[in-house]
């Protein structure tokens, strides 16, 4: 049996109501017109029909595409904004209340995207607000660029771009000019823009089922915002390509839809869908314009990042793209109210990447003194062997630790610390003075620090700097370190660890992996056990140590919000990671000196 879809809604039929109360409650320089239900109205609290003396902008459309249109009403962008029911065109009487609330003796510019609904009510209503003495002009936005010419009557349909024809002509509108001459610059700007959109959900409406028309691993090409059917249902590609056939198909010179040619500006906007995160937005836009760039030769001059015509909770995005002139460019930086305009995306863009600042070296030891030895001597192979043999248990224990991770966790472990791992096996070719112990255990820290992320990575960057600074104070360079000597290093280590997270033993973390192991250690190295039996045994404890993590409550990390029971499905993932790492080196070292 299919359930409605889950929504933080009261009645269906009641959501662009509340949602209208809700938007004017958070911006005070909103209003809306209250007086029967199928009005729908937003708009400035600072205007009225008596006494503005500009072009009134009035968009609006079915309502599910938020914040359009009411998040962009404000002084420098919409008058008012005309809210239909879901994916349903508003209502001649409520567009004409919305006109009547607003228009002065400058007139009423409409902007209206291009699907038949909008275009007759909007009609009408104009035509009605005329014999009633309003001057009004109408201008049609058709930006979608999915589908190749002809579309018979429809034409194209109107989409995310039609937020920045109301950019311009708001800010056309504020400046004064005459009622043909906001019109004249909104029909100049709709002229130069084309969009297409990529689905990978279907949009729910409140109250219904959720369609399964778009099945795993599949995406929709040239959507509609509507939740009809998009141009193509393909298989889902990686975002480079994606981006690179949305661009390709925009700027088609068979379709010609918008007249850009190599050379011109362009302005870029990156529109989310509605359930699409910010991350995967910024993703596409950081592909979008090195590609407009040098596979198209255009000059891109604005980029404006964000959702500003969604579909109710449709994952995708989609590209629109804009000619840009001085003009035009001078109207979308003019300063606004509108509460959903991106601030701070205005204006010249320095270079987007430079440097970064970079300490004088590695190490406390000189470039040319940090790379692989041509020669290893005893304790560089031994070393060496340890190192390689940990780092790889870790990266075969990616997938586990993943699993346990997402049971009481945020299911990360073991990715992060397999972008670890694979550093330093990599960096372990190059850069590390495998000779001097000391430093190679600097080295590492660097690797780590340089790729893992998060507290895993700051918590092992802790753990090899203390070794390092221990190993310093007590070794001369290059020196062989005694059994003795790791054994206070690795104490060191833990002790720091401790300080600066804040966890000891108990706490359900790696410490209770490497705090058992450090004491066996140092136990038995003091008993006069050879030093690789004692590090055999210490791993054992290590291993002990992280199995015991099940029946521990955690007092650290995001397993603190996890039930005991969950946690007593799996051990400690970040405790599991350091008893595995460390038993594989013992083994190894183990081999290694048998072999020598």
């Amino acid at each position: 049996m299919a359930f409605p879809a889950k929504k933080l809604i009261n009645d269906p039929n009641d959501v662009v109501t509340e949602f209208i109360e809700g938007l004017v409650e958070t911006y005070p320089g909103l209003q809306y017109l209250d007086g029967f239900p199928e009005v729908k109205v937003v708009l400035r609290a600072d205007v009225s029909s008596a006494t503005y003396g500009k072009v009134a902008v009035i968009s609006g459309g079915g309502s599910g595409h938020e914040p359009a249109h009411a998040g962009f009403v404000g002084d420098g962008m919409l008058t008012a904004a005309i809210c239909g029911d879901i994916f349903a065109s508003p209502p001649v009487e409520s567009i004409l209340a919305g006109i009547r609330a607003v228009t002065g003796p400058m007139g009423c510019l409409l902007i209206v995207k291009n699907y038949t609904g909008d275009r007759l009510n909007f009609g009408l209503a104009a035509e009605q607000a005329k014999s009633e003495g309003y001057k009004i002009e109408i201008v049609i936005v058709g930006d979608d660029c999915a589908l190749p010419p002809p579309r018979g009557i429809a034409g194209r349909r109107g989409l995310a771009g039609t937020i920045l024809v109301h950019k311009v002509t708001g800010a056309a509108a504020a400046a004064g000019l005459s009622l043909a001459e906001v019109a004249a610059e909104a029909k100049h700007a709709a002229e130069m823009v084309g969009t297409m959109g990529v689905a990978l959900s279907v949009c729910t409406l409140p109250g219904q089922v959720t369609s399964d028309r778009l099945g795993p691993g599949k995406m929709e090409l040239g959507l509609g915002i509507h939740g009809e059917p998009g141009a193509a249902v393909v298989d889902l590609q990686p975002v480079d390509v994606v981006v690179s056939h949305v661009l390709k198909q925009i700027l088609s010179t068979e379709t010609n839809y918008v007249p850009i040619a190599p050379g011109n500006r362009v302005v870029l906007m990156i529109n989310g869908l509605g359930a699409t995160p910010a991350m995967e937005l910024m993703i596409v836009a950081g592909k979008a314009v090195p590609n407009l760039q040098l596979e198209h030769g255009l000059a891109v001059d604005r980029v404006y990042t964000g959702s500003f015509m969604t579909s109710l909770d449709m994952a995708g995005f989609s590209i629109s793209i804009m000619k840009a002139d001085q003009g035009i460019l001078q109207r979308l930086d003019a300063a606004t109210k509108a509460p959903y305009w991106p601030v701070g995306a205005d204006g010249n863009h320095p270079p987007a990447k430079i440097p970064v600042p970079m300490p004088p070296s590695h190490s406390t030891k000189s470039e040319e003194s940090l790379s692989r030895p041509l020669q290893l001597i005893q304790q560089g192979r031994i070393l060496e062997v340890a190192i390689e043999a940990a780092a790889n248990e870790v990266i075969n224990l990616k997938d586990s630790l993943n699993e346990w991770d997402s049971k009481v966790g945020d299911g990360d472990c073991g990715s992060t610390m397999y972008r670890g791992a694979t550093a330093i096996l990599e960096d372990m070719k190059k850069y590390y003075p495998l000779n001097d112990a000391a430093e190679t255990v600097n080295e590492i820290g660097a690797s780590i620090r340089r790729v893992m992320g998060g507290t895993s990575g700051i918590i092992y960057n802790i753990f090899c700097k203390a070794a390092y600074a221990q190993l310093k104070a007590n070794v001369h360079s290059e020196s062989v370190i005694t059994a003795k000597q790791w054994a206070e290093a690795f104490e060191a280590s833990i002790a720091a660890v401790s300080k600066y997270g804040g966890a000891v033993a108990g706490y359900r973390t790696l410490l209770d992996a490497l705090i058992p192991a450090a004491a066996v250690l140092k136990e038995r190295l003091n008993a006069g056990i050879d030093p690789c039996t004692a590090f055999l045994l210490s791993s054992e404890a290590a291993l002990a140590g992280a199995e015991s993590t099940k029946h521990m409550q955690a007092q650290a990390g995001r397993s603190t919000y996890v039930s005991r029971e969950i946690l007593a499905l799996v051990p400690d993932p970040g405790a599991m990671a350091a008893a595995s790492w460390y038993r594989a080196a013992a083994l190894a070292v183990k081999d290694k000196y048998l072999a020598l």
